[in-house]
């Protein structure tokens, strides 16, 4: 009999536009079948068409077996976010260091069975035109509301552009939460690991979306920005093969502390 103290999360990548939603339907029931997790989380800031989210795309992904969404600072990118986040127990989160003042919010505890998962959403300062409160400030505060709280566990999403900005906070969770996986940059890092003091870390989880492209969007429109420093509108084709990035991480729910974080990529054409 499975151990009932363990908790998995599958949990994927941003999800890049409408081929990476129909990925999503074909490979996770698979995954579903293959690793049993008891929870499916996904960044969801690229949803739509590549930036933003609507009611519709999110309602698909639930449909098709996600359960809860963390996203970024293209979150904003579709009107529809605003009405989503009327509702305060709609399944998804924006960074915490966004501030009060900007709708929805940064953290929330999710029921795994009978206990209680925090997760939390925060964004990185690095290489970031919009501004943000401090990551590693806005942490400590999130932790000191949550320290009275019992929970078997606690997860972040940090989207950021810098690898030391994400390393760095691995360092600073470290033993203080079960898991921090990095999302935004679309791109899958090799380190994935169990830090010092049992929090598991992974730079980039990488992304759902077309393999042949620059992180999701039309290589040739990619190609002749880079070439002519034009401004052009991304577009993302609605077929091809598609990479599906997410980590396996599993937590002991009685010591809060992780046990494995394992990559997962598959390839299925669209």
């Amino acid at each position: 009999m499975p151990d009932n103290k363990l908790i998995k999360i599958l949990f994927f990548g941003d999800i890049v536009g409408k081929p990476a939603r129909k990925a999503i339907k074909k490979v996770l029931p698979e995954l579903k079948k293959e690793l049993n997790p008891d929870l499916v989380i996904a960044n969801a800031e690229n949803l739509a068409h590549g930036i933003g989210v609507t009611k519709k795309t999110l309602a698909e992904c639930l449909d098709y077996g996600i359960d809860f969404f963390t996203s970024g600072n293209h979150i904003w990118g579709k009107p529809d976010i605003y009405e989503i986040f009327k509702d305060a127990q709609a399944p998804i989160i924006r960074p915490a260091n966004y501030g009060h003042e900007m709708p929805g919010s940064g953290s929330r505890i999710v029921m795994v069975g009978t206990k209680q998962l925090l997760i939390i959403n925060l964004h990185g300062q690095v290489f970031i035109e919009e501004e943000f409160m401090n990551p590693f400030h806005a942490i400590d505060q999130i932790l000191e509301e949550y320290k009275q709280t019992e929970l078997a566990g606690i997860i972040i999403d940090f989207h950021g552009e810098a690898t030391s900005e994400k390393t760095a906070f691995g360092w600073h969770v470290d033993g203080r939460v079960s898991a921090m996986v990095g999302t935004h940059t679309h791109v899958p890092t090799a380190d994935n690991r169990i830090l010092t003091q049992g929090t598991a870390y992974i730079t980039d989880i990488g992304m759902v979306g077309l393999r042949d492209s620059v992180i999701g969007i039309d290589k040739d429109i990619i190609l002749d920005k880079f070439l002519d420093k034009q401004s052009r509108p991304h577009d993302i084709a609605d077929s091809g093969e598609c990479v599906v990035n997410a980590v396996m991480i599993t937590i002991d729910s009685g010591t809060k502390k992780s046990t494995l974080i394992d990559r997962i990529h598959r390839e299925v054409n669209i």
